[in-house]
């Protein structure tokens, strides 16, 4: 981002003039559109330029926010936005934040997932999605190596990890129904051997200073962020409304069985399972999407990863790509209207499953901001963080599987994507390079490949 500010923070012994409204807009809209490289990227870029560069929020109280985000189900990054936005601008600052870390990658994302309904099959667009999905495998193998290595610090933890990773590619649970028993198995597991399913936020003290920042280790909370029953109770109250609204129109107008207000009530539910991140969830959505409602077959879902992989914001803005193929696919406003249907639906599923992501801001915000001790993992989260990688593996498999044998085990094994999924693997855990450059790389790959074999 632009270092243009640098030097409007002031010395660092005094904290910087208080920021406009306007002046934080424009930060949140240039956020969003570059907010590239996964929660750690966007989380660092935030950190670079709230903390060092522009000094809104101290070391310490960006690392308290964090912490809080990190033990919700959601997107943490847009949550962290959404905080501090909130902290600096009241709700609706909390709310344009957060909406502004969304909706850039919404629009941009629903021009894609047209462009690939209607050209898809040409050459150009199936050469580079050759080469991307091999690529996406990789990417998923990486997810699970970089959040176990994290997770699973002793026997125990692999072994929930292992169960997860039986229950679902073997016995073919829910993914509810692991996290559910895995929240219990550290809940029970956390009271007997505590220290098995100790975790910290894993963001360190806020030692470290840049200077004297608008919201300092010492600046008093204020007044809007001070918990009160009163405005817990209106920010509940217009949470449930803003649910139940739209909800309430869609049973109303096309009944409980359809298309839009099955996806209205599959992404609410969505949105509570997110823990660990996006990749976490996706085999939940995998289940609803593809297996159960078929709005979007094996192959679109991986195509749909890789899309989400390519655009800024937070990954789980796949539901959009996933929304807009079903709602195109099943022609919900008929066959002369399948651009709109898809973008209708890409919207709906967006706001089912940022709603919560926003309430628990809102709400829990005057709560966290009552202390700024260092919030801790509970035991049920560790687990559920172990469990998460059992199910992202399984997740990894099942796209090898779509990705190495195109046409089943029966048919031939595809040599040429294996090898592209490899050099992928290569790039990402030998080189460190980034998804962005393994994407766009495997992409050129893949259409080369299609151009050579005619």
């Amino acid at each position: 981002m632009s270092t243009d500010n640098i030097h409007e923070a002031g010395p660092p012994d005094l904290p910087p003039a208080p920021v406009s409204f306007r002046e934080a807009f424009l930060f949140w809209l240039k956020l969003g559109f570059i907010s590239f490289g996964g929660p750690a990227g966007q989380i660092s870029m935030m950190h670079q330029e709230l903390v060092e560069r522009r000094r809104w929020i101290s070391e310490r109280r960006f690392l308290h926010a964090l912490n809080y985000c990190m033990v919700l189900p959601g997107p943490e990054a847009q949550q962290l936005a959404t905080y501090i936005g909130w902290l600096m601008h009241r709700s609706w600052g909390g709310i344009v934040a957060g909406a502004l870390f969304v909706l850039p990658s919404l629009v941009i994302l629903i021009v894609l997932s047209w462009i690939y309904m209607a050209f898809g099959g040409s050459g150009l667009v199936a050469g580079l999605f050759y080469g991307i999905k091999p690529a996406v495998t990789a990417i998923v193998v990486q997810a699970a190596h970089r959040i176990g290595s994290r997770a699973l610090k002793n026997r125990v933890l692999w072994g929930i990890a292992a169960a997860s990773f039986i229950a679902i590619f073997a016995l073919g649970l829910p993914f509810p129904v692991i996290v559910a028993v895995a929240a219990l198995v550290g809940y029970v597991g956390g009271r007997i051997t505590p220290e098995t399913f100790r975790a910290g936020g894993g963001h360190g003290k806020g030692d470290k200073t840049f200077g004297r920042a608008i919201i300092d280790d010492d600046t008093p909370t204020p007044v809007h962020a001070r918990f009160c029953w009163a405005k817990l109770l209106r920010v509940a109250v217009a949470g449930a409304l803003l649910w139940l609204i739209p909800m309430g129109l869609l049973v109303a107008r096309n009944g409980w069985d359809h298309t839009l207000t099955q996806m209205a009530w599959f992404f609410s539910k969505a949105a509570l399972l997110t823990f660990g991140g996006a990749y976490a969830v996706l085999p939940y959505v995998y289940q609803g999407a593809v297996e159960h409602y078929a709005w979007l077959n094996p192959t679109q879902m991986i195509d749909g990863l890789a899309l989400g992989e390519t655009t800024p914001g937070p990954l789980i803005m796949v539901v959009a790509f996933v929304g807009f193929v079903g709602g195109y696919a099943k022609a919900v406003f008929g066959p002369d209207s399948l651009v709109l249907a898809g973008a209708v639906a890409a919207a709906l599923v967006t706001w089912f499953t940022f709603l919560p992501s926003f309430l628990f801001i809102l709400a829990g915000g005057p709560l966290v901001e009552s202390t700024h001790n260092d919030l801790k993992f509970t035991g049920p989260l560790t687990a559920i963080t172990a469990a998460v990688v059992g199910v992202i593996l399984n997740l990894a498999l099942f796209f090898a599987y779509h990705v190495l044998w195109p046409k089943g085990l029966a048919g031939a094994f595809d040599w040429a994507s294996a090898g592209i999924a490899l050099a992928a693997a290569i790039a990402l855990f030998r080189f460190k390079r980034s998804v962005i450059e393994v994407i766009g790389v495997s992409a050129l790959l893949g259409l080369a490949l299609r151009f050579i074999a005619g």
